[in-house]
């Protein structure tokens, strides 16, 4: 498993992200796990870009987390925050590659439009 920082601006929103790109791990993403700690994130990646297959659940997912979609350039195309347990469907407003979920209240620093930077560690 590859981990990476996520970066917006010089700022770090996460300097130990896990990237997921097994269907295995996408489709458990948080499912039964601890909460994520602050610096902490993972990254979901889809197949190709789109609404439905970055479209995530929160059944089974005890903790409230924030959640930001990415398109192929690497640009924000839809935030989430706050998103409550149990949760049964997110979906992206516009097309996305990457799922990126975050502690809750840790994106307040970050909107839509803004690029991200994933550098591999």
């Amino acid at each position: 498993m590859k981990f990476f920082e996520i970066i917006k601006d010089n700022i770090i929103l996460a300097d130990k992200a896990k990237w997921y790109k097994n269907f295995f791990f996408k489709a458990r993403g948080l499912m039964f796990t601890m909460p994520l700690k602050k610096g902490k994130a993972i990254i979901l990646e889809a197949d190709e870009e789109g609404i439905l297959n970055t479209t995530i659940h929160m059944i089974f997912v005890f903790f409230p987390i924030d959640v930001i979609w990415v398109n192929l350039e690497k640009k924000v195309v839809d935030i989430k925050r706050n998103v409550v347990p149990f949760t049964p469907w997110l979906s992206p407003r516009d097309p996305a590659k990457y799922v990126v979920e975050f502690p809750s209240s840790s994106t307040k620093h970050v909107k839509i439009g803004d690029s991200l930077v994933f550098n591999e560690i």
